[in-house]
């Protein structure tokens, strides 16, 4: 899509520089990154190090903070939040494509559904029972809405999403292809040498403006329900089991698995591949850094890791043959500590 600077500048709130009285009627019709763009693309800059980037660059603008603005030889759309101006700038120059509303001769809706008439839904889709899709609700190809679920104005799903039944999704919602929302919980009970299944009969509460990513899977809860609030974002190939509660706007990287009835707080940030143990709290405001497992409650907010960074093989295998060592190495300097004590107690002329 073709935007002029003026506009973009009035969309990210940033102010305009550059020379020529015509610069605010300049069209853009792309992004690019820094070092690659043209006079029609825009890009952007955060830090210091891509100073000789900005100085040699061709771009149709730069949005940058006022610190740089100087060694910017392009237009500049200057603000606070060079990487937030980005993201708005990007939406307006790259919308996302609107299907036409309608249901497609391939999809099988139930006679006692309701769909909103700006709703659409694609090929081969299965909607059920007591379902409502609300307003510009989109359905791409395959995805199955199971009996009673309930789909909130302006929600996308973009292929092959499967939302059980009974599920809520709030508004403005993205979920990525193959997501499944409301699936079975993993509950199950020991009888003798074998496992009986609980029937999990809650559900998923999803709030506004949530992202969940590809492959990724929320487990419908146990008894109570499986909760999301509102903008949270969830990456590709994670994990949430019944009964997890995540608090408003907190983000979880790829493959985080969570286990059940855990609840993690608000405006938390979660790395790639960490794992959390069920029946725990994580506070409001917690960062845990990528490969962390978490095994116990964090009730502070902060910054927390426990992943051991790579090394070359020989050193690791030399620290893990120390590591094994350990508990021996405990036990023989408690013996010492030990016949230290009782020399020294032998040693006291008091005991004389």
């Amino acid at each position: 899509m073709s935007v002029s600077l003026n506009t973009l500048a009035q969309a990210i709130g940033a102010d305009l520089h550059g020379s020529g009285a015509d610069v605010g009627a300049r069209i853009l019709d792309g992004v690019a990154a820094l070092e690659n763009a043209g006079p029609r693309q825009l890009c952007f800059m955060t830090h210091d190090r891509y100073l000789p980037q900005l100085r040699q660059s061709r771009a149709g603008a730069v949005i940058l903070k006022s610190r740089h603005l100087s060694a910017c030889p392009v237009p500049a759309l200057v603000c606070d939040n060079p990487h937030l101006g980005f993201a708005r700038a990007a939406g307006l120059l790259h919308p996302e494509p609107v299907p036409a509303s309608g249901i497609h001769d391939s999809a099988v809706v139930s006679p006692e559904a309701w769909i909103h008439p700006s709703a659409s839904v694609g090929p081969q889709c299965v909607v059920a029972a007591g379902v409502r899709l609300g307003a510009h609700v989109v359905l791409g190809p395959g995805c199955i809405i199971g009996e009673d679920a309930h789909i909130g104005e302006g929600t996308r799903m973009l292929a092959r999403v499967t939302v059980g039944a009974g599920v809520c999704i709030g508004r403005r919602g993205l979920l990525h292809p193959g997501a499944v929302v409301g699936s079975e919980g993993f509950g199950f009970a020991k009888d003798g040498e074998a496992w009986i299944r609980v029937p999990q009969v809650g559900t998923v509460i999803i709030g506004d403006d949530v992202e969940v990513g590809a492959n990724t899977t929320i487990d419908r809860g146990a008894l109570e329900d499986t909760v999301i609030e509102d903008g949270v974002k969830l990456d590709n190939l994670i994990q949430v089991a019944h009964n997890v509660h995540i608090g408003a706007h907190t983000a979880l990287a790829g493959c985080v698995g969570i286990a059940g009835s855990a609840r993690i707080g608000k405006h938390c940030s979660i790395g790639g591949g960490v794992g959390i143990a069920g029946h725990l709290e994580i506070a409001d405001g917690v960062t845990v850094t990528g490969m962390t497992l978490v095994s116990r409650s964090i009730p502070e907010p902060g910054v927390y890791s426990s992943g051991v960074p790579f090394s070359p093989a020989r050193e690791w295998n030399r620290s893990l043959a120390h590591l094994r060592r350990l508990d021996t190495l405990s036990r023989r300097v408690k013996s010492l500590e030990e016949q230290a004590s009782h020399q020294g107690v032998r040693d006291d002329p008091d005991n004389e």
